[in-house]
């Protein structure tokens, strides 16, 4: 039913393997209390990601309810902006440009209720993310079946994919610490990302107007 599968599970794993808010606010409450924390704050996290796969399906639906043509245009424009992704984080990689903070972990105890809401608030409120799936969700639907469908099964393997990540970061933290707090190895991992971001948005201009 999604198109170009494949394309869309290699993608979506590499971007979610990048660090970002969601990451430095998984190891902040790991910090704070542990491995339940991060794990529970993942959970609001991943959450919120249905939430931007909803609206993202209610205006693709509103374009293809318009034109295919129009809808093709939108692809482009979403094409266009993961390039654009692409180049800021090539930009900041070769200025050496740090993006994630991590901070001390305060020993405070550990509430189901407001690790879940700082996940999920973290999520819904980003406006990066909701621009993102924007742009990214619309490369890979397919104008024969519902949107809306296609847009919660991509939302739902990418809440897998984070999840594994995300707990599996919060179970390492200790031995990831280190690491973590590299300002090599962030600028390695965002300057891999720009270049499949850039490649990746390249490639979808091309095929759209092959």
């Amino acid at each position: 039913m999604i198109e170009n599968f494949q394309a869309f599970v290699i993608a979506i794993t590499i971007l979610t393997l990048t660090p970002g808010l969601d990451t430095a606010l998984v190891i902040r409450n790991t910090s704070r209390g542990g491995f339940v924390d991060g794990s529970v704050t993942s959970l609001g996290i991943c959450s919120g990601l249905f939430v931007h796969a909803l609206l993202s399906a209610i205006g693709i639906s509103a374009v293809l309810a318009q034109s295919a043509e129009l809808f093709n245009m939108v692809k482009m424009v979403g094409a266009a902006y993961l390039v654009y992704l692409g180049i800021s984080s090539l930009r900041s990689t070769l200025k050496g440009q740090a993006h994630l903070a991590i901070g001390q972990g305060q020993g405070a105890q550990f509430v189901v209720k407001r690790s879940l809401k700082e996940g999920f608030l973290s999520n819904v409120l980003n406006p990066k993310t909701a621009v993102f799936y924007l742009a990214f969700l619309p490369q890979f639907i397919n104008p024969e079946y519902s949107p809306l469908l296609q847009s919660m099964l991509m939302a739902a393997i990418h809440f897998v994919i984070a999840m594994i990540w995300q707990c599996g970061l919060a179970g390492a933290l200790d031995k990831a610490k280190n690491l973590l707090k590299s300002s090599r190895f962030m600028r390695w991992m965002e300057g891999t990302t720009g270049v499949v971001l850039v490649a990746f948005g390249v490639k979808l201009m091309l095929e759209k107007t092959a």
